[in-house]
């Protein structure tokens, strides 16, 4: 594996951190502590085709690889942790999704004006009693004698909900079969009895925006269902590769957003008549950053590889999510240390960081669903990969 970028690669890398030092951290403290979403900074992503990167151009996208696709979310979160949550619903885990899986007619209607950023979306799975258990799932779409769907049902913690124009919504067609009787719809947020709500208060991502989903005797038309009934559980598994992948990348951005700041401070911070970056303990804390900042991206650019060579890559995709997030919040912890009492404070950034850094624990699969998939792959009864 090649770890030298690309001249291109190169470029869009340095076009996205200086999109990111002149947009978005002006104001990233100011709009976080007003629970702002800048659509004024999502406008200017859609301008760089960010939207769409690893779409291909005959599709409305940009065309890039996804090493191109991970240097984006690291630069972005490096900034903002709520804009790489918009790359990886919106392109990983809506639009690549309808690349994969989508009809031409879908492709052309959906797809690429979300590739071009003149559409949002969103992606609908998770339910107030359905998280990492995906077959616990109650929300239905049943097909009626003229061939649509009813949908009924509720999706809570969807990041974009109320500001995506399209949803990629995970239903029952057939509640008896489990994870069998999944299918996947787009869904039109304008559509009758589709409602979309705030979720107010939250530990992080203030930035952000974060909602429930409600779906009231929804008239879903059969064109729109992605894939064949049944295959939702396959395309939503799909789908978790792609959102994954860009959720570690965006942890990088993280961690080298906690060492940026720490070395900064501790270079600049004075105690007992130097700067405490000269102090072993403080050293020991930016070593661990560096650590978790460099393993991190080695374990992203792995995952890169084996997508820009179309090979599954759920495995390495779940190591890499795992633990960057992991690593992203230990460096935001060991940057409030280094901070000292300023660090518990807004007046730095790794407060924001810390509270930014506590929720991809979580999403798109926890720790210890990635702990397990790595151990039962690497104990046989599980195969990720091939």
């Amino acid at each position: 594996m090649d770890l030298q970028l690309t001249d291109e690669q190169r470029a869009i890398q340095e076009t996205v951190r200086e999109f990111v030092d002149r947009r978005v951290l002006p104001v990233a403290h100011e709009n976080d502590i007003n629970h702002h979403l800048d659509m004024g900074i999502i406008e200017g992503m859609a301008e760089l085709g960010l939207l769409g990167a690893p779409i291909p151009v005959e599709h409305g996208g940009a065309g890039l690889d996804y090493v191109c696709e991970a240097l984006i979310c690291e630069e972005i979160e490096r900034g903002e942790s709520a804009f790489r949550t918009l790359i990886s619903v919106h392109v990983g885990l809506n639009s690549l999704s309808l690349l994969h899986f989508g009809s031409d007619e879908q492709k052309a209607k959906y797809l690429e004006p979300m590739a071009k950023g003149e559409k949002l979306g969103c992606f609908g799975l998770t339910e107030p009693a359905a998280g990492s258990d995906v077959a616990a799932m109650l929300t239905t779409a049943i097909r009626q004698d003229d061939g649509t769907y009813l949908l009924n049902g509720q999706k809570n913690w969807i990041s974009y909900a109320t500001e995506a124009d399209y949803e990629l919504v995970f239903a029952k067609t057939d509640p008896d079969a489990g994870h069998k009787g999944i299918s996947a719809f787009v869904v039109e947020r304008e559509w009758e009895g589709v409602e979309a709500r705030q979720i107010p208060h939250k530990l992080g991502i203030w930035a952000g925006s974060t909602g429930e989903l409600f779906f009231s005797n929804v008239q879903v038309p059969a064109e729109n269902l992605v894939g064949a009934e049944g295959e939702g559980f396959k395309i939503a598994m799909h789908s978790l590769d792609q959102g994954r992948f860009t959720v570690a990348a965006g942890a990088v951005g993280v961690i080298r957003g906690c060492l940026e700041a720490s070395v900064r401070y501790a270079n600049e911070r004075q105690t007992f008549g130097k700067p405490i970056g000269k102090h072993q303990f403080v050293q020991d804390m930016i070593a661990e950053m560096v650590l978790g900042y460099e393993t991190s991206r080695l374990l992203v650019m792995q995952a890169a590889e084996a997508k820009n060579r179309g090979v599954r890559n759920t495995r390495e995709t779940s190591l890499a999510k795992w633990h960057a997030t992991e690593s992203a919040f230990k460096a935001a912890n060991l940057a409030i240390q280094v901070h000292g009492a300023y660090g518990y404070s807004a007046e730095y950034p790794v407060e924001r960081y810390f509270r930014n850094a506590r929720a991809p624990i979580i999403y798109e699969g926890t720790t210890q669903i990635h702990k397990m998939m790595q151990a039962e792959h690497a104990l046989g009864y599980r195969k990720m990969n091939g």
